[in-house]
């Protein structure tokens, strides 16, 4: 169990280089760490991807906004190209906190409010029972049922809107929470119509820089290509194949440097350099709870668990009884506003690629774990707790 002792301890480390006094203590203690989080990180993951046959990783940890780095393997199943620090890995449904924050972000701008339904912004779609979900319940899986994952037979923008207007819904909204790619897709489609632009032009030109993100991309540029891993799926190389949701939903890449300074800026510690206060407010907004649901608390996409938490309950959070299956849905009221001492994650996958994000804005804490390959959630979950564990001491 992660305790608040836990996150004292950690928090007392972090420190200790200035408490230490003196250059050559200073960079003694640096060296402890690296090599502390390096044996942590060797001993969590190494067996992971013998077990799972992971081709490649590459794992970030931010301590206290110090971040350490390690690489594994090969950035295609194919070929030996070894991962780098630089190596772009699909983020699969991670990318759906970037949508969040730039409905957030549109809210601060002024162009939408949560509260806002579908059809108050997309009249196409007024008429039919999806014009009358609110954009809150877009982004909490908690819209009244849409299938995890579009119908293969939906390849257009204009057969994705015909199928938004049949969509019926199975719940009343903000009583179930179903996991689904189609309801954050529809926030994404939304908040581009609000802000008056595409949304990948709005995620590439706005918000990624914004937040300091030099290598993150939807669309990965041809300079960029050589530094993209291929994904493992039954032995052949795979990347994402095209579809109308993808860049809304699943289809941002990136690499562990970006996504270490991705959490700093979520659990307010980034060092060196900041964010535009509408940017960094839009992303608190996005851990603010809104519903209880199985063992987590539900906010925009984000998940998170008070502390102390229990590698149980994340396991269980991260299983596929909630990524698969319908739960009942509790909301908050009001909701609860953005706090530290919590553990907040967030797993995603295409078919070739395996990631996880888990920030400990307490502890100071951030880990990525990136793969090229599918690998069950729960064994994500348990990588990034035992290399807490071992950081934590």
């Amino acid at each position: 169990m992660l305790t608040r002792r836990h996150f004292a301890l950690l928090a007392g480390s972090t420190l200790s280089t200035l408490a230490l006094g003196g250059v050559g203590c200073t960079l003694a203690a640096n060296a402890d760490e690296a090599t502390a989080v390096k044996d942590a990180i060797d001993a969590a993951v190494k067996p992971v991807m013998a077990q799972y046959g992971i081709p490649g990783m590459a794992v970030g940890v931010s301590l206290d906004g110090r971040r350490h780095f390690a690489e594994y393997g090969s950035a295609s199943p194919k070929q030996k190209l070894p991962v780098t620090r630089a190596t772009l890995f699909e983020l699969g449904s991670i990318s759906k906190t970037f949508t969040a924050t730039l409905a957030t972000l549109a809210e601060i701008d002024g162009k939408l409010k949560l509260t806002d339904t579908v059809g108050q912004h997309l009249p196409e779609l007024r008429v039919s029972p999806v014009g009358e979900v609110r954009l809150v319940d877009l982004a909490t899986h908690t819209a009244g049922g849409f299938p995890l994952q579009l119908p293969d037979n939906v390849k257009t923008q204009p057969a994705l809107m015909d199928w938004y207007r049949a969509w019926e819904p199975k719940f009343a909204a903000g009583t179930m929470r179903s996991y689904a790619n189609p309801s954050i897709a529809l926030l994404g489609l939304v908040t581009a119509r609000a802000m008056g632009e595409n949304f990948a032009k709005l995620a590439e030109g706005r918000l990624f820089p914004a937040l300091g993100l030099t290598r993150t991309y939807i669309n990965v540029p041809e300079a960029e290509k050589a530094a993209y891993a291929w994904g493992s799926r039954d032995g052949k190389a795979v990347r994402a194949g095209a579809s109308p949701i993808a860049a809304e939903a699943y289809g941002v890449t990136s690499n562990t440097t970006d996504l270490l300074r991705y959490l700093e800026v979520s659990m307010g510690i980034l060092k060196g350099g900041s964010v535009p206060d509408a940017v960094a407010r839009a992303l608190a907004a996005t851990h603010v709870g809104y519903y209880r649901s199985g063992p987590f608390i539900q906010d925009l996409i984000w998940e998170q668990y008070p502390t102390p938490a229990t590698l149980k309950e994340m396991t269980e959070g991260n299983s596929q009884q909630m990524s698969m299956k319908d739960n009942t849905a509790s909301a908050i009221v009001p909701p609860m506003k953005p706090r530290s001492d919590v553990i907040f994650n967030k797993t995603g996958s295409t078919g070739g690629f395996g990631a996880y994000l888990f920030g400990a804005p307490e502890a100071k804490l951030g880990i990525v774990l990136l793969a090229n390959k599918f690998y069950p959630n729960e064994a994500r979950t348990k990588a990034a707790w035992q290399v807490m564990e071992r950081v934590a001491g």
